[in-house]
This record gives structure tokens, C-alpha cells and sequence, in this order.
């Protein structure tokens, strides 16, 4: 086997699954985001994708193929060229025509869908595929979990009608839940946003983990669960103005972050509550952003949030999308005088002000409510600034940071933040595509009609590398079996020329014939030791030991390991195929 494992961790990696997927040979690092699958890695890839299309199939999806090199001119019909922005690796043949490495296919579904079918009775269709896909991650990082070239299965449905889209998208949904079982996943699924594909309803799959990128939130008390992008805030109920105390602006010495700011006013007698202090949660935040539209046009956004809340980018690129997020610099400062950097405050936002800035604010920051916050002058704040009467913002936006005992949506009761992978994505499209590029079956009255579609994802390669993250322990990895590269890891521990050899290698002939796939490690000068650590490492699911028990003539044995619970067992060598065999059902 072409296998070299290694002792030490890679400088790079950033999550177990990283580390280990290099140190025990399954992959190898060509370039930021970029991996060369070794033999070990590639048998446990093709299990994940042969479990994925096994279930596709079952549901009655159809597998087809598209290249991953594809011309320019169907995104730019459906406007995503220029949406994707610098995320696209874009490429120019020698004749000048310009094509592009694929984030993802709805174009090409749309449009051969179009050209083979235009009848309803064509319809319901669901066809999928599993390829290559490029995106140029800014910051690849994780090992296989952000890179640049990764590999999906994706497949699409299209249908005559809600109902029947509706019907498409449950039965993804119910052959997701399969087949994440059969990978061995744990996973949660959440309510999400649909990004840059579009659509309406739209839930992924995670695998809830810490190493994980997203990060979600779930009810203590119900069962709802939501992406943080995809989190709707309560909305409070607004608060009568009447006898609501003036705003007071009051000087605030060296102040510029909410917590001097909280500090300060806590400890001026001129600024201190009689019934309580204040706190952050008292404060009103106004981060300055700027939007880059993929048109190459750029504006300022102004956001404002509770002082004890950061603003989540995360959140705001999603509510934002196809725009691009890039901090408000210095210079850009330079340019609007009117904003005074740790001073900001609603009285210079808005599309209506001198500087025409857009402010949105939480959509807790309702009418009546009174907060402390910038006066648009260096050392300076005011005090009982009331939202509706001080100050009127351009709209709510959904940025604001995702607490741990925040109110869930739902029922009221405390959420929990917890952090995922995500490895899938199912979402209804609609006619977005199918009226981009002119997709219409006729219907029973020879009238044109324009289908409904849905887009459901994958992630294929990430699967590999969630499974791995989720049954890692101190000695390696540990893969589920049917996954795993081999069924058996049988372990010579004998000394060079003694009848360990022999019998492990008739043993391993034996149990290959009775169907078990069987890695042998009959390296020679290596001690068992070595072998024992390796093979703890690479993580198949049964250990055999061909060792010392092998050369007693009345009762030869091995011994068997389960690599998952570590429990081992003397099993006499007459016994060992059935008893082997067995652990595979």
C-alpha cells in the first residue's frame, strides 16, 4: 500500500480531522485548499459517495453528469457572473470566450432540462449529480472543510406546481435523514437562508461539532433550531412616548467603547440611574460598514444594536447578499466628517442626513425605547435618545450577535448556541432559474407554463471529514464500518521469520475469500508497537492481533480489538472467519 504515516501534526492544521486525515495517509496538501486523496482516503471518499448515490437512487433520483469548465453566458442570464464576485475562478480560452470552474450547477440543470423536455407530462422530474466544484475561498482553512475544490452531489427537482415542489423537497428531506444515518452522522436540522441561490424555504443538516464553522441555535424547551443567518428576532412590543424623560447630551471624556462608556456613566454623579446601573444593554452601537455590490458600486451602511451585542457579520453578509462586507476604514472616515470614529450616533445616519448614510437597526430597537449612545461629537453622548421620537432609522436588519438565553422565535423559552458543519442543504428555488432562462412546458390546454424547482446539496467530501471530527478520540481516527477503508487491520506482532507471518497472511487470504476487505500490516524491522499506533491511528473499525497466542498447538489464537470501545477478546484461530465475518452484519 502506498502509505506513510507520520508522527507529527501539520503546521497547517487547524481542526483534529485536518491533523489526523494527514498524519494516518489519507490526504496530502497540494495548495491552500487544495488536497491529493491517497489510497486510504480515497476508499473511505467513494464509500461516502456510494452511500450518497445508493440513497439517491433509492429515492427515485436519476444521476447525471456536467463539467465543471462551463460557459460564462447562462450566469449571466440568471445575473450570478458578476453576483459571485472574486468567490469564482474565472478562465479565458485561447479564442478569447470566457468560461468559468463551477460553484454549482442550476444553470445547466435549467437548460438541459429545457432542451429535453416541454410537456407537463415530462413532469415531475429529479435528476442529480456528484462533481467537482471551485469556489476561491478567501481563507481556506480546516482541512477539507473550507478549501477551494470540493466535491457535491446535487441534485434538482422540477415540478408543475407548490404542491409538487413541496412533495420534491420531503422526499429529499426523508432520504437525507437515511442516508445521514447510514454515514454515521449525528446530525440537527435548521431552519437556514438560501444565499446566493435564492429560494424561499430552506433548512440544512448539521453535524453538531465545535470544530464546526456555522453556528446555530436551538430551542431548550421546543424543537426549533435556525442557522443564526436565519434567525428571526422577536419583536417587542413599542413603548408609549408620553413621559418618556428628554435626551440629554453630557460630556463623556475618553468613552470610545461601550464599556468605558458604561463605566463612566456609572461613575459620574451626573450620569448615574437612582434605580439601577447601567449596563451594556442599556447602550446603542452604530457600526459603519461598506457594501460592494457586484456591479463594482460601493455605499456606506450604518447598523445599530444593543451595546451588549456585537454586530455579526455572518448574519449581515446573508442579509445583504450578493453585496460583499468590508470595514470602514480610516479614510473612509476621512471622507464623512460627520461620523466621529467611537462616537457614532443616530443623529448623522440616515438616508435623509448630510452624509446619506442607510441606517437599519435590530428589530428589538423599537419606538419608545431610550438608550445611551454616540452625540456625533468626540466625548460626547447623550442620554435618553428615544427611538420614534429622538430618532427615526431607514429600516430593521437582522445582524445583530445570537445570545445563549436569547428568546426563541417559537415559544419563548431560552435558546442555546451550539456550532456545526454543515453537510447538507435543501431548498425550494422556485421559478427564479426556470423564468431566467426561459424554461416553460405546455400544460393539458397546450399553454405555456413556467415549472417549479428546488435545489438540494451534499457536501460530499465534507461528509468524510465530519464523520472524521465526530469519531475521533485520543488514539485516531475511528470510522464508522461502512465507511472505513477496510472491514479488518490485522497486526503481525512476532519477530521477523516466526510463524506470526504465515498465519497472518493464510489468515488474511481466508477472510478476504469470505468477503471481508483486509489491510495486513506485514511491514518487516518495525516493531509491533509502531504497528499498534498506527493502526490506532488509520481507524478501522477491528483490529487483529496475529501475536504470540498464534503458536500454541493445542488452542492457537488472535487477538480482536473493536477499535471504538477498545474491548479486546482471545478467539481461537479455528473460529476466527465466522467470528469475523459476523462482526460485519
Amino acid at each position: 500500500m502506498f502509505l506513510r504515516t507520520l508522527r507529527d501534526d501539520p503546521a497547517d492544521a487547524e481542526v483534529p480531522s485536518h491533523r489526523l486525515l494527514v498524519r494516518a495517509g489519507y490526504i496530502r496538501r497540494v495548495a491552500p485548499g487544495g488536497f491529493s486523496w491517497l489510497p486510504l482516503g480515497y476508499e473511505v471518499f467513494r464509500n461516502v459517495e456510494r452511500i450518497v448515490r445508493e440513497e439517491m437512487n433509492a429515492a427515485g433520483f436519476q444521476e447525471v453528469h456536467f463539467p465543471a469548465l462551463v460557459p460564462k453566458e447562462p450566469y449571466e442570464a440568471t445575473n450570478r457572473y458578476e453576483e459571485y464576485g472574486p468567490n469564482v475562478f474565472r478562465v479565458e480560452d485561447r479564442h478569447g470566450a470566457q468560461f468559468l470552474l463551477a460553484p454549482t450547477h442550476e444553470e445547466l440543470f435549467t437548460l438541459t432540462v429545457k432542451d429535453l423536455y416541454s410537456s407537463y407530462r415530462d413532469l415531475p422530474l429529479i435528476i442529480y449529480q456528484i462533481q467537482t466544484k471551485f469556489r476561491d475561498e478567501a481563507r481556506p482553512r480546516a482541512g477539507l472543510l473550507r478549501t477551494r475544490e470540493f466535491v457535491m452531489k446535487d441534485s434538482y427537482s422540477f415540478d408543475l406546481d407548490d404542491d409538487g415542489l413541496q412533495r420534491s423537497y420531503d422526499a429529499h428531506r426523508a432520504a437525507y435523514i437515511t442516508l445521514f444515518d447510514r454515514l454515521g452522522l449525528p446530525f440537527v436540522i435548521v431552519a437556514a437562508t438560501s444565499g446566493a441561490m435564492g429560494g424561499s424555504a430552506s433548512e440544512e443538516f448539521l453535524a453538531p461539532m465545535p470544530s464546526g464553522e456555522d453556528t446555530f441555535i436551538r430551542c431548550t424547551e421546543c424543537d426549533y433550531a435556525a442557522n443564526v443567518e436565519a434567525v428571526s428576532t422577536p419583536v417587542p412590543d413599542p413603548i408609549p412616548l408620553d413621559g418618556l424623560p428628554p435626551a440629554v447630551v453630557h460630556v463623556t471624556p475618553k468613552t470610545p467603547t461601550i464599556a468605558t462608556l458604561v463605566d463612566f456613566v456609572n461613575g459620574d454623579p451626573t450620569t448615574q440611574r437612582a434605580d439601577r446601573p447601567w449596563t451594556a444593554a442599556d447602550t446603542l452601537k452604530n457600526v459603519v460598514v461598506t457594501l460592494k455590490h457586484p456591479d463594482g458600486s460601493v455605499e456606506p451602511l450604518a447598523v445599530g444594536v444593543e451595546g451588549h451585542r456585537d454586530v455579526d457579520l455572518k448574519r449581515l453578509e446573508a442579509q445583504v447578499a450578493p453585496a460583499e462586507l468590508e470595514p470602514f476604514s480610516d479614510e473612509d472616515f476621512a471622507r464623512y466628517p460627520t461620523l466621529k470614529k467611537g462616537y457614532i450616533g443616530p443623529g448623522a445616519l440616515g438616508a435623509d442626513k448630510p452624509a446619506g448614510i442607510r441606517y437599519l437597526v435590530d428589530p428589538r430597537i423599537v419606538e419608545g425605547t431610550a438608550w445611551v449612545t454616540g452625540a456625533d461629537e468626540y466625548d460626547r453622548h447623550v442620554i435618553n435618545l428615544t427611538a420614534g421620537r429622538d430618532f427615526t432609522p431607514d429600516g430593521t436588519i437582522e445582524a445583530a450577535e445570537v445570545l445563549d438565553g436569547d428568546v426563541c422565535p417559537s415559544c419563548g423559552a431560552p435558546v442555546e448556541i451550539a456550532r456545526g458543519i454543515e453537510i447538507g442543504h435543501i431548498f425550494q428555488l422556485g421559478r427564479k432559474y426556470a423564468e431566467a432562462l426561459e424554461l416553460t412546458v405546455r400544460d393539458e390546454n397546450d399553454q405555456p407554463i413556467t415549472p417549479t424547482m428546488g435545489s438540494y446539496g451534499v457536501g460530499v467530501s465534507r461528509c468524510l471529514a465530519a464523520i472524521a471530527e465526530s469519531t475521533i478520540d485520543d488514539l485516531g481516527l475511528c470510522w464508522p464500518r461502512e465507511v472505513a477503508p477496510a472491514d479488518l487491520h490485522i497486526v503481525i506482532a512476532g519477530k521477523d521469520g516466526g510463524p506470526q507471518g504465515p498465519a497472518a497472511e493464510t489468515l488474511a487470504g481466508e477472510l478476504e475469500a469470505a468477503g471481508l476487505r483486509v489491510m495486513l500490516d506485514d511491514r518487516q524491522k518495525v516493531s509491533p508497537g509502531v504497528k499498534f499506533k498506527d493502526a490506532e491511528m488509520i481507524g478501522i473499525p477491528t483490529i487483529v492481533v496475529v501475536g504470540r497466542g498464534i503458536a500454541d498447538e493445542d488452542n492457537p489464537t488472535i487477538e480482536v480489538k473493536d477499535r471504538a470501545t477498545g474491548e479486546r477478546e482471545d478467539v481461537p484461530l479455528a473460529d476466527a472467519i465466522a467470528h469475523l465475518v459476523a462482526l460485519r452484519r
